[in-house]
């Protein structure tokens, strides 16, 4: 989240109380003022820092200010309701200023709210490299920023490290039949002394700090918050997560270093409620440590985690549905698998990544695509992940929690 410096510049009129705001009046599209108490650029709904009058003052049609919207509400229905047939397409419009008239739209903070042309990034997101637009992020610009941080990933697993024993591999279809098809561990070997890196060490200290059953709320200890901290400082000195922080500051997503970590730190360790009590659930421990909800398994996507709790005899490797084409790590496995006697249907998960890889290229997607697919480039090959928000609850004027994050496909 954006620093506000509470500098009163203007009193609003019509104001029932007397505190002082400043208002957007003659700022509309003003470029990010740091010293201003709050903005009235178009990045302002997606940090939450609008000024109060943003909407009235600044915007056509007041849902267009509001920060990616869900699919959802743009509903057949909502469509069939204009007075005229607009334009589908970007053919010819690529860029175009935004008109609320239009069915749908090809400027550059459509990727943003949803609502772009169906062939928008096809007319209109060829450009190599970063865009001039600070607002949009193109699918290209995060192939880029992906291959640069799998390039980066120097703390990763060499293959001498891991040794697997896939045994069988089944269809998705039989992924419900909670059949054990293989009897011997995933991991035959793993070099613990990748272990004793900072940013290993300091995220395994994380991993037991977690009630796994949801509706019981969770209480971290001093000792417990600052191992986060500790993780974060960790992995913000690897060349991974600084490749990411410079594309996003490039972006001008966050203005400086310190402002990414303090958002990372709320959108990935801010509490929130899956159950009945208040607190019981984090974006981390549904991602990386697991969940149990209603008998079963959710989240749980990390390999770090999965070779400790399978070394215990926690976790019962079952079957794979899909394997990664990568010949050396990071790879991507699909799994099936028990955690203490609850199933997991489909796990996937990245073997043999440094946890700063998958905490970078998690947030690159929840923060580029927040709620759907992210098309993502690793050592030339494709791979999506998918994440969700979680809408329930907030932080930092609207912001929102990483509810999950996984890989999807390989496509």
């Amino acid at each position: 989240m954006r620093a506000c410096i509470p500098l009163a510049l203007a009193v609003l009129c019509g104001l029932a109380w007397a505190g002082k705001m400043e208002s957007c009046a003659s700022r509309c599209n003003e470029k990010f003022n740091r010293d201003a108490a709050c903005q009235c650029d178009r990045r302002c709904p997606w940090h939450g820092d609008c000024c109060e009058d943003y909407k009235h003052l600044c915007t056509e049609d007041h849902k267009e200010s509001e920060p990616f919207p869900q699919p959802e509400e743009k509903t057949e229905e909502a469509l069939a309701s204009n007075l005229y047939s607009a334009p589908t397409s970007c053919q010819g419009r690529c860029y175009e200023a935004f008109d609320k008239h239009q069915q749908c739209h090809c400027n550059a903070h459509c990727q943003e709210f949803g609502n772009c042309c169906k062939d928008f990034e096809s007319l209109c997101s060829d450009r190599e490299g970063f865009s001039y637009s600070s607002d949009a992020i193109t699918k290209e610009e995060i192939q880029s920023i992906s291959e640069k941080i799998y390039r980066a990933d120097t703390n990763k697993a060499q293959k001498e490290d891991i040794i697997l024993n896939r045994q069988n591999c089944i269809s998705p279809s039989e992924t419900r039949d909670q059949v054990d098809h293989c009897p011997k561990p995933l991991f035959t070997y793993v070099n613990e002394k990748l272990f004793s890196k900072p940013t290993y060490a300091a995220f395994i200290n994380l991993l037991n700090n977690y009630q796994r059953a949801t509706g019981h709320g969770e209480h971290f200890s001093t000792q417990q918050l600052a191992e986060q901290d500790a993780f974060l400082r960790e992995i913000m000195k690897t060349a991974v997560m600084k490749e990411l922080y410079s594309f996003l500051h490039y972006q001008n997503r966050y203005g400086s270093e310190q402002e990414f970590v303090d958002d990372l730190k709320n959108m990935w360790f801010g509490l929130y409620s899956r159950g009945k009590e208040e607190g019981d659930s984090s974006g981390f421990e549904h991602v990386f440590s697991g969940e149990v909800k209603k008998g079963k398994v959710t989240g749980f996507h990390n390999w770090i985690r999965f070779y400790l709790q399978e070394k215990e005899g926690l976790v019962d490797y079952y079957s794979h549905i899909l394997d990664g084409p990568w010949d050396s790590y990071p790879d991507v496995l699909a799994m099936q698998f028990t955690w203490d006697g609850y199933y997991k249907e489909v796990g996937s998960a990245f073997i043999g990544s440094s946890p700063e890889f998958e905490f970078a290229l998690y947030s690159l997607c929840f923060i580029a695509r927040p709620g759907k697919v992210c098309q993502l480039s690793l050592g030339g090959y494709p791979l999506a992940i998918r994440t969700y928000t979680w809408d329930s609850s907030t932080y930092g004027n609207g912001k929102k929690y990483i509810a999950t994050a996984y890989i999807v496909s390989s496509t």
